[in-house]
């Protein structure tokens, strides 16, 4: 029965040759209180291929990868494994049964070796007791990592490692333990070019082995690369399972969002004006301590964008947060239209007009636990109409929250509900309504799509034109090249702390860029 049922749901691949069926999932419903996240979700994914999940933030892929991970229990329907019924009571009845999942934050041990990392909890067959077989274990992960290209030494310490490394572990951790079933959540977020090509290649070469890898990512053209069929969700349901090849990033895109999106925009003509921010010499330390940033200098003009491209924890917080006032700079001076801020004072920074949208926009952007509207007025409360003197308006707050509530589409249920209930993308709008509404003269946008869906992403980049339009000078801190160079004027790129490299817009080179954000020769276009 579980083979017949198996059998009604399949498909042909791209070469249309029969898919068989690895996983299917039918009619699965999943609720918690107050919301549905799984209305009846058919998906299905063949042994030996790649197969993407897409759908906009709250669509259900979450839900639904942590039901087949075995940390939720459906409350209906079926889950089918090479044509048999299987329940999952826990996480290591799918470990069992080959799935395993790569986790967009990876959880690693960090003083932990590679080769100990990726035996952690599964000591049965390579240890007695306490005691590990610590050489058999490393030689079977560099006999792994060798067979797939995901070079690491098994003896080096996770802290060591850089985050492309530390993916390669994760994914090494699935294949000792011969998974069938691969589950990688964005996967290319902190990765460069070149190395999310590695990547891609071991994907494609772990489907020809007849494995089956669903992956999860927001950035549709990696989607189009590397995936043999696409199954998108929305609003909870599984609306479409389209191949790759009948699909373009548009129709995508409309299939996420449930309508056709605005057509690409054209370059805005922008001439940058004079400077506005200006960094000379910047240096600060790191919270493990250490120098982080080491002596950063560039100018951003009005009426431009300039972004920062590299991959994460290569010093682009520190560079965020030593311009907000943030964190104390050890050498060195940001001035704002010629004049020095005080270095390591965020009212300084503030008063100056410099606007800051942190990377993490639910543990720093916001108080989570405070209402919207409290958030809303976090760097205006000390000026009228929000304060008389001493004293806060109540009503003013809540006016001035409800007009950005609408002038901004923060989808919530009112200014008085805590920020904590709300999307990401909703998070960040309140963040960005926040900084856009002082009339900043400068805006710093850490990460500012991260994890956001492609609407969201739209409405973020239209906010960043805008404030550009109007004079703003905008640093742009990225580790999305697409995002980058859709919107910038100019490219710096970051590497342990320190600028390789400076592009204007129309001239950069994604595999120039790639390489220097891992640490590649330096280069500088005229």
């Amino acid at each position: 029965m579980a083979q017949s049922n198996a059998e009604e749901l399949g498909q042909r691949g791209a070469s249309g040759a029969p898919l068989s069926s690895a996983v299917l999932m039918r009619r699965i419903r999943k609720s918690f209180p107050g919301v549905v996240a799984n209305d009846g979700v058919d998906f299905e994914a063949a042994a030996g291929e790649v197969h993407a999940l897409l759908g906009e933030n709250g669509a259900g892929k979450s839900t639904l990868s942590n039901i087949l991970i075995g940390l939720y229990r459906p409350d209906e329907g079926e889950i089918y494994l090479h044509g048999e019924r299987v329940e999952f009571t826990a996480p290591r009845d799918a470990l069992d049964a080959g799935i395993c999942m790569v986790h967009q934050h990876f959880r690693l041990v960090e003083p932990f070796t590679v080769a100990e990392n990726v035996v952690l909890g599964d000591i049965s067959e390579d240890g007695k007791g306490f005691r590990l077989h610590t050489r058999t274990i490393e030689r079977r992960v560099e006999e792994i990592s060798a067979r797939y290209g995901l070079h690491v030494d098994p003896r080096a310490r996770i802290w060591q490692l850089s985050l492309g490394e530390q993916q390669r572990v994760e994914i090494l951790k699935a294949l000792y333990r011969e998974a069938r079933v691969l589950i990688l959540d964005e996967p290319t977020a902190v990765l460069t070019p070149q190395e999310a090509e590695v990547l891609f290649a071991t994907l494609r070469g772990m489907a020809d082995e007849g494995r089956t890898v669903i992956f999860i990512s927001h950035k549709l053209h990696e989607v189009k690369a590397v995936a043999d069929r696409v199954t998108v969700l929305r609003g909870g349901r599984s609306v479409a399972t389209v191949t790759t090849a009948d699909a373009t990033p548009r129709s995508l895109a409309a299939l996420m969002v449930g309508h056709e999106l605005g057509g690409e925009q054209a370059a805005a003509l922008r001439t940058p004006g004079a400077p506005v921010l200006e960094l000379a010499g910047v240096s600060a330390d790191g919270d493990r301590g250490g120098r982080a940033l080491h002596d950063a200098s560039f100018t951003v003009h009005e009426s431009e964008i300039v972004a920062v491209a590299g991959v994460a924890g290569n010093g682009q917080r520190e560079l965020a947060e030593a311009i907000a006032g943030i964190r104390p700079l050890a050498t060195g001076s940001v001035s704002i239209h010629g004049r020095t801020l005080a270095g390591g004072d965020p009212r300084a920074a503030i008063a100056a007009g410099i606007a800051y949208v942190p990377e993490d926009r639910l543990g720093t952007g916001v108080a989570p636990s405070l209402s919207i509207a409290t958030n809303l007025a976090l760097k205006s409360y000390r000026r009228p109409p929000v304060s008389h003197g001493p004293l806060l308006s109540l009503g003013a707050i809540r006016d001035r929250a409800r007009h950005l509530i609408d002038r901004y589409a923060i989808a919530a249920p009112g200014p008085a509900a805590p920020a904590r209930l709300l999307s990401g993308g909703n998070v960040q709008k309140v963040v960005l309504a926040r900084e856009f509404s002082g009339d900043p003269r400068v805006v710093v946008a850490a990460a500012p799509t991260r994890g956001l869906d492609v609407g969201a992403i739209e409405t973020v980049h239209a906010y960043l034109r805008e404030a550009a339009s109007r004079g703003v000078g905008v640093l742009l801190i990225s580790e999305d090249l697409d995002e980058i160079l859709e919107l910038a004027d100019r490219v710096l790129v970051m590497y342990e702390g320190r600028i390789l490299g400076e592009f204007p817009a129309d001239r950069a080179n994604v595999e120039e860029i790639g390489l220097l954000m891992a640490g590649g020769s330096d280069f500088r276009a005229d």
